[in-house]
């Protein structure tokens, strides 16, 4: 078996944490975080790659917060057209447009006194950013079809998988609608930077589907577990998730084989050939990062808040990738 889940003993609230499956102690540093920021009524800006647990997160917080006991509402931000947003996020009176035959209550309206969790905040059109900026702003908005203000009490807890400040460079999101966002901000590593949990989850998905579809498999090989470590797994825990529910549907043994995984993934983890150019091999992309990120250390004996400003990147990631390479003084 492989690494075991560290403690949760030393936090306020384990019991809220109970879903978020890992064994990285730098996973741990960011729950001490995420308590703290709950128990304020900032809005929190969770940054995250898809897949990475952004939405676990966001209801970690609802649950320590003094708003625990009212509604948290979980929208995808993204996934609604300009034109239905008004009625969806302010609600509308009955005979406001065709079809609306009785009054409805919007998300804003169904959070009140509760959370609002804005997954894929970055998705949001430039004229939907300016309306919700007022509301946080004013505190209020008017139903589609009314002349009614209606006061609200909500806060906002949004998610992105975008660099925000490459949108706001771009002219795609506001600076303004940022700054009300990203009071506290949380930035959760991607799977492949968090140490050992690749094979941790693997073996509890492991245990999971197999008691789920009465399979007798009893581990995971080792040709599949290497595969695994080595994978970057662009979608995240959900797609580690996925590809051993679908390996153990296939597996007929006692055992996770090579021949169950996803032909996608295998093609995906298939080597490729020494490729030269100008007579030198070309490196992946994970051995130009490792020998960057080297140089960087190097350059700044090892300060690793000095190093991640260079890098442009977290402390947290910093670390999680020096543990991954191997790179430690």
């Amino acid at each position: 078996m492989g690494e075991k889940p560290f403690s949760l003993a030393g936090l306020k609230y384990p019991e809220v944490f109970q879903e978020i499956l890992t064994c990285d102690s730098e996973m741990l540093r960011i729950f001490q975080h995420v308590e703290k920021f709950a128990e304020t009524d900032n809005s929190v800006l969770i940054w995250g790659e898809s897949g990475s647990g952004k939405e676990l997160i966001a209801r970690a917080i609802h649950m320590i917060s003094k708003r625990k006991d009212n509604n948290f509402i979980a929208v995808n931000a993204g996934s609604f057209a300009d034109d239905l947003f008004t009625s969806e996020f302010f609600g509308h009176e009955r005979g406001s447009f065709t079809g609306a035959v009785k009054d409805k209550k919007g998300f804003l309206e169904e959070a009140d006194g509760g959370t609002l969790f804005l997954d894929e905040i970055g998705e949001l059109s430039l004229p939907i950013q300016v309306k919700l900026l007022r509301v946080l702003q004013e505190e209020e908005f008017y139903r589609l079809g009314s002349t009614h203000n209606v006061k609200i009490d909500v806060r906002i807890v949004a998610a992105t998988n975008k660099n925000l400040f490459d949108e706001i460079k771009r002219g795609k999101f506001r600076k303004d609608l940022f700054f009300r966002l990203n009071i506290n901000a949380i930035h959760l590593p991607p799977l492949r930077e968090r140490q050992g949990d690749v094979q941790f989850l693997a073996e509890h998905f492991l245990s999971e589907f197999t008691k789920q579809y009465k399979k007798s498999i009893e581990r995971i090989s080792a040709p599949v577990m290497k595969l695994l470590k080595n994978y970057s797994f662009p979608g995240n825990v959900r797609e580690l998730m996925n590809l051993i529910n679908s390996a153990i549907v296939v597996e007929s043994g006692k055992e996770l084989r090579k021949d169950s995984l996803p032909s996608y993934f295998l093609d995906q983890c298939r080597v490729q050939p020494e490729v030269l150019f100008n007579g030198q091999k070309l490196k992946s992309l994970q051995e130009v990062e490792k020998d960057h990120i080297r140089m960087v250390l190097e350059h700044t004996n090892h300060n690793k808040t000095v190093s991640a400003k260079i890098l442009g990147i977290s402390r947290v990631s910093l670390i999680s990738k020096v543990k991954k390479y191997e790179l430690e003084k």
